[in-house]
């Protein structure tokens, strides 16, 4: 069950590491457009922030820290 649960973490994971890029692209792609005068989403970005991007990079920390520690403890449990 853990090696499941694992897998699906992981998985989970993956998916977040490319939605926090999207979103860091996204913002660094918004920021020369304002900076240009070209209106390239940076409000709509804005607005995106707390809803999506916020906990998406929550999730990410969360997720490997949580990771991390599952694989230490059957790393420590396995070598006893």
């Amino acid at each position: 069950m853990k090696e499941k649960f694992l897998s699906w973490l992981n998985l989970i994971l993956v998916f977040d590491v490319f939605l926090v890029l999207f979103g860091f692209g996204w913002l660094a792609i918004a920021v020369i457009g304002k900076a240009s005068g070209v209106p390239l989403g940076l409000d709509l970005w804005y607005k995106l922030w707390q809803p999506v991007f916020n906990p998406a990079i929550g999730i990410l920390m969360g997720g490997a820290i949580v990771s991390g520690i599952i694989n230490w403890i059957s790393r420590k449990f396995q070598s006893s």
